[in-house]
């Protein structure tokens, strides 16, 4: 099995490991159940920021999985680019997108894979949500037990989409109207605090952020947010921040997020 995985903050990622080491765990009681059952599945986790511009992307696997955050209801510019040149072979393809508030029609774009579906976790929009209240609330969301029923449901090569009424595919349509994600970096401010680290580069998946004399932003922002959450001194901020409280994925650490993330070291 591969999952492909696009993570800002670590929650994506969480799913996708979680997914794959529960897919592990209920592959491995049907082995030692039944003699005559295949050996363990391979598993492979794959970011889509370190493969987006390789010339072949042509992939074949028993199973194939996609896991990703949804902005503003729709999908994410890099993952909706990987599927315009992607070829997945696969007996079974799923999709999963995380989401803090609500998912709109997001999963609508892919009604041809066989198995679609969202987890509710924390959102990380600081221009709306501030992330102590957000923690707050994490708990009763009870994002571990999503993660297992849709893993069982993937274990088990469930065939089911994630429902969307009208009222939500006339509303992505329109915020896939007004909500650009790539001029968004413009919106934020480095204040004084700033050391030049250059972890805000290092966790940028669109390679949007130079840090050589100063930290500048160009036009390919993806909207993750990642930068700001993750800087070291809290020296990045958004104009229309509700605080300065940021959010990091506890269970998925900074190295994890650079290793997903950093394209600068791909080109090298």
């Amino acid at each position: 099995m591969t999952i492909f995985y696009f993570t800002g903050t670590g929650n994506s990622l969480e799913v996708a490991k979680k997914i794959g080491g529960e897919l592990k765990r209920i592959n491995s009681e049907s082995v030692a159940s039944d003699a005559e059952k295949p050996a363990l599945i391979e598993f492979a986790l794959i970011s889509i920021p370190q493969i987006i511009d390789a010339e072949n992307l042509h992939f074949k696997d028993d199973a194939i999985g996609i896991i990703f955050p949804i902005y503003w209801w729709n999908t994410p510019i890099m993952v909706r680019k990987f599927m315009e040149r992607a070829t997945l072979e696969a007996d079974y393809l799923f999709a999963i997108g995380t989401y803090g508030n609500l998912p709109g029609a997001a999963m609508r774009n892919f009604k041809h894979f066989d198995y679609t579906n969202q987890i509710l976790m924390l959102d990380n929009y600081i221009p709306v949500f501030d992330m102590t209240s957000q923690e707050r609330k994490l708990k009763k969301k009870r994002v571990e037990e999503q993660i297992f029923k849709v893993a069982d449901d993937v274990a088990n090569k469930k065939r089911a989409h994630a429902t969307a009424h009208l009222g939500k595919r006339i509303m992505t349509a329109f915020f896939k109207n007004i909500f650009k994600p790539e001029n968004g970096a413009q919106k934020y401010i480095v204040d004084d605090k700033c050391n030049k680290c250059g972890v805000c580069a290092k966790v940028c998946p669109a390679k949007n952020i130079s840090d050589d004399e100063k930290i500048a932003f160009e036009s390919k922002c993806e909207g993750c947010l990642a930068c700001l959450h993750f800087c070291p001194q809290n020296a990045l901020h958004h104009k229309k921040e509700k605080s300065v409280a940021r959010w990091r994925n506890p269970n998925i650490s900074l190295n994890e997020i650079i290793a997903a993330n950093n394209r600068t070291e791909v080109a090298k």
